[in-house]
C-alpha cells in the first residue's frame, strides 16, 4: 500500500497527543501494518524515546526527533534561546526516509496548529509541506466542543485534511453525562462535535495508566475506528477526473486537439512553492501559476484573512454601496502606488483593468470637450489582454489577427519613433498604453534603459495620457514593487491584477490621477458618468486577500529578501552559456525568458510546428517542475518566496530539459545575455 502519513495535533498542550500517537501506533501494528513514528520538533520531555520503546522501533532517536531543544517552550522561543532555528529541510529529509520504510508514519506535532516553529512558519505549514492527513486530539470534559470546533475551523482555514477527532481521558475521572450516550440524538459532546464540525469522531480513549502494547490493546482495541483513518478520502479517482476534463472543459490558450490526445496533469492541492497532482506528485511552480503567486501557496496570513472575511461578508455590490475591505485596499494601493495616483476602480482581471483604462482615457477627453482625441497608441509586440478593447491595443499577431475586424484602429509605435509620432499626432491621441520595462507575452523583451522615463516626459509634454499596464510587472516581479519605480515614473493610469491578491482570487485595479477622476464629476443630467462596472467589482473576499498580500510584503520584507535571490538567479543563468540552442536570456528581477533557437550564430528559430518550447516544458515535468512557454521562449517566473535551493532545482530541471529536447551541438558562438539589474 502507498505510505500514509497521519499528523497528530491537538486542541491544546497536555491533551494527550503522545498517548493518542502510542495508541494509534499499537492498534495499527495490530492490524499487521508497518508503523513508523516521528516527532519533528520536541521541546523538553522524552516523547521520542517513549514512542520508540512502545512501538519497538529500530530508527535512531535523531531520525525520530530531528529537532530537539531542552526547554519546554514554544519551539520558536526554545530554539532562539539556543541561537538556533528549527531546520525544516532536515525534517522533510528525515520524514522521507521514514516514509520509504513504513506503511504508515504517525507524526506528532508540538502543541496546536498555530504554534510557531520559526518566524512565519507554523505547525500547520509543516503539515501542508509534508502532505499529511490530520487527526485532532481533544480532551473529554467541559470545553471540548468549543476547543474542538475552533481547531477544526482553523485546520480547514489552513487547507488541511481533517480525518476526525480522537477524544482522550487525562484521568480516570474524565468524562461524565456530556460524553455518555443518553439515547437521545445529538445530546452529547461527541455528537455535537460531529454535527457542528462535520468531521467524524474516531473514538474515545479511556485513561491508560501504563503505556505499553499489552495495556493499550487491552484497553483500546475496538475503541478507535481505524477504517476512517486508513480509508482513502471519498474523492473522484484521478483517472475519472482526467476523463471528465477532456469531456467537459475547454482550456484557454490551448490547442484542444493536442490536449485531447495527451495525458492531462490535474493539480489537486499546493504548498509553498509546490503544486501537487491527484496522484501526490510534487512539482515546483516555475511560473507562479501563470505569474500570479507571490508568497507561495497556502500562506497562513492570506488563508486566515480570506477565512475571516468569509465569516463576515462574502460579497456585496459596489454599485451604489461600498464595503470595508475595498475601502481599506483602495487606500493601501494609493499609498504604495507611484505618486499622483489617487483613485481606484476595481475589476476582475488584467484584461478588464486595461479595458477600463482605455475607456476612461477616451471618455475623459470627450467629457472635457476635446472630442478629436480618440486614438490609442501602443507599442509593437505588446499584449494587454483578451477583451476586444485590450486586443485592439495588442501587437501580438498570433493572438489577435483573427479578431482584427472586430477591433478599433490604433496607432502603433516603437522605441525609435514614439516621440516623433506623439509630436505629430498628439491632437488625436488620447493615450499611450505600455508594458513598462518588460513586454511579457512577447517573450520577456526588455526595454532600453531610460526609454520609460522619456516616454513619460513626452506624454506630459504633448498632453497624452500614459497608461502603464503593470498587470505582469507589478508586485515585486521586477525587484521593485512596480516597474515604474525603476525610473521614477508616475503614469496617469496604472493597471494592476495578477499578483494583487498574492495569487489567490481574481481581482484587478485601475488607478487614476485626481485630474482624470475630476473629468467625470458633472451633474447627473449631463450623462457623463463612467458607465462601466462588473458584478463582482470590489469583491470583499478578493480585497481581503489583497490586503493580506500587501501585509505579507511588509511583515516579511519580501522585496528586501528578494534582492539576493535575484542576484543568485542571474549568476545561475550564466550556466546556460555553454548551450548552443539558447539564443538569448532576458532577465529583470524574477522575470526570465530563455529564447531557444535552432542556430545561435544565425539566430535561426525553431519552426513553430516543432513545438520545441512545449516539449521542453513537458520534459520539465519529469524533473518535478511546471513551466509554460511563450512559443520558443521558456519563461521562468517563480513565486517571490521561492528559496535559493528551490531556484537551483528549477534551473537545473530547465537546463536538463532544454538539452534533452533540443539535442547536443558542437557550435559555441558568443553568448548574449540581456539583463536589467
Amino acid at each position: 500500500m502507498k505510505t500514509k502519513g497521519i499528523f497528530i495535533t491537538a486542541t491544546d498542550t497536555g491533551v494527550g497527543k503522545t498517548v493518542a500517537a502510542c495508541v494509534l501506533g499499537v492498534l495499527l501494528k495490530d492490524q499487521g501494518l508497518r508503523v513508523g513514528y516521528m516527532k519533528p520538533v520536541q521541546c523538553g520531555g522524552n516523547d521520542a524515546e517513549l514512542l520508540k520503546k512502545v512501538l519497538d522501533l529500530s530508527d535512531s532517536v535523531a531520525t525520530i526527533n530531528p529537532c530537539f531543544a531542552p526547554e519546554p517552550l514554544s519551539p520558536h522561543l526554545a530554539f532562539a534561546r539556543r541561537n538556533a532555528e528549527v531546520n525544516i529541510p532536515f525534517i522533510k529529509q528525515k520524514y522521507e526516509e521514514l516514509r520509504n520504510q513504513y506503511d504508515v508514519v504517525i507524526v506528532e506535532g508540538a502543541g496546536g496548529l498555530l504554534v510557531p516553529l520559526k518566524e512565519n512558519y507554523f505547525v500547520a505549514d509543516l503539515i501542508r509541506d509534508l502532505d499529511l492527513d490530520v487527526v485532532i486530539v481533544s480532551r473529554l470534559g467541559l470545553g471540548t466542543i468549543n476547543h474542538s470546533l475552533l481547531t477544526i475551523q482553523q485546520a480547514r482555514g489552513q487547507g488541511l485534511r481533517v480525518k476526525g477527532i480522537l477524544l482522550t481521558s487525562a484521568s480516570p475521572a474524565d468524562g461524565g453525562a456530556s460524553e455518555k450516550n443518553s439515547g437521545i440524538p445529538e445530546t452529547t459532546n461527541p455528537q455535537a462535535i460531529e454535527q457542528f464540525g462535520q468531521v467524524p469522531i474516531l473514538g474515545a480513549l479511556p485513561y491508560i495508566d501504563k503505556l505499553n502494547p499489552t495495556a493499550i490493546l487491552k484497553e483500546c482495541r475496538g475503541n478507535v475506528n481505524l477504517t476512517k483513518i486508513l480509508a482513502p478520502s471519498q474523492r473522484v479517482s484521478s483517472q475519472r477526473l482526467k476523463e471528465w476534463d477532456k469531456k467537459f472543459i475547454w482550456h484557454p490558450f490551448t490547442q484542444m486537439k493536442d490536449w485531447l490526445e495527451d495525458e492531462p496533469l490535474v493539480i489537486d492541492r499546493a504548498s509553498g512553492s509546490y503544486l501537487i497532482d491527484t496522484q501526490g506528485r510534487r512539482y515546483l511552480d516555475g511560473v507562479s501559476s501563470l505569474w500570479v503567486n507571490i508568497h507561495g501557496h497556502g500562506h497562513p496570513r492570506i488563508n486566515q484573512a480570506i477565512n475571516n472575511q468569509l465569516n463576515k461578508l462574502e460579497h456585496s455590490t459596489l454599485l451604489g454601496l461600498s464595503n470595508t475591505p475595498s475601502i481599506e485596499l483602495a487606500k493601501k494601493l494609493v499609498d504604495i502606488a507611484p505618486r499622483g495616483l489617487a483613485k481606484v476602480f476595481y475589476s476582475d482581471s488584467g484584461s478588464t483593468a486595461v479595458e477600463i483604462a482605455i475607456k476612461i482615457a477616451y471618455q475623459y477627453w470627450q467629457n472635457i470637450g476635446q472630442a478629436k482625441k480618440t486614438k490609442i497608441a501602443h507599442l509593437a509586440n505588446s499584449y494587454h489582454g483578451d477583451t476586444l478593447g485590450s486586443v485592439s491595443v495588442g501587437g501580438m499577431g498570433l493572438f489577435h489577427n483573427v479578431y482584427r475586424k472586430l477591433t478599433f484602429p490604433t496607432i502603433q509605435v516603437d522605441f525609435a519613433n514614439f516621440e516623433r509620432v506623439l509630436k505629430q499626432r498628439h491632437a488625436m491621441i488620447a493615450a499611450l498604453v505600455i508594458e513598462p520595462l518588460v513586454q511579457g507575452a512577447a517573450g520577456m523583451i526588455l526595454w532600453p534603459k531610460g526609454v520609460l522615463k522619456r516616454m513619460s516626459e513626452v506624454c506630459k509634454k504633448y498632453g497624452v495620457i500614459l497608461i502603464a499596464d503593470e498587470v505582469a510587472t507589478g508586485f515585486g516581479r521586477t525587484g521593485k514593487m512596480f516597474a515604474c519605480d525603476h525610473e521614477g515614473v508616475a503614469p496617469d493610469i496604472l493597471c494592476l491584477a495578477k499578483g494583487l491578491t498574492g495569487g489567490y482570487l481574481p481581482l484587478a485595479a485601475t488607478l487614476t490621477t485626481t485630474k482624470i477622476f475630476d473629468g467625470f464629476i458633472f451633474d447627473y443630467k449631463d450623462q457623463k458618468t463612467f458607465f462601466h462596472g462588473h458584478t463582482y467589482t470590489g469583491n470583499p473576499l478578493s480585497c481581503a486577500a489583497a490586503l493580506a498580500n500587501l501585509e505579507v510584503f511588509d511583515n516579511e520584507q519580501t522585496l528586501k529578501r528578494l534582492a539576493p535571490k535575484i542576484k543568485h538567479l542571474s549568476k545561475r543563468l550564466q550556466t546556460f552559456d555553454d548551450y548552443p540552442h539558447v539564443g538569448e536570456i532576458r532577465q529583470l528581477g524574477f522575470m526570465v525568458g530563455i529564447e531557444l533557437v535552432k542556430n545561435r550564430k544565425t539566430k535561426k528559430p525553431f519552426a513553430w510546428e516543432e513545438r520545441v518550447g512545449i516539449k521542453v516544458c513537458q520534459e520539465a515535468r519529469n524533473h518535478g517542475v511546471i513551466l509554460r512557454p511563450l512559443g520558443n521562449v521558456i519563461v521562468l517566473m517563480p513565486p517571490l518566496s521561492m528559496s535559493i535551493e528551490e531556484l537551483d532545482k528549477l534551473l537545473d530541471a530547465t537546463y536538463v530539459s532544454i538539452k534533452k529536447v533540443t539535442g547536443n551541438s558542437l557550435v559555441r558562438p558568443t553568448f548574449n545575455i540581456n539583463r536589467r539589474n
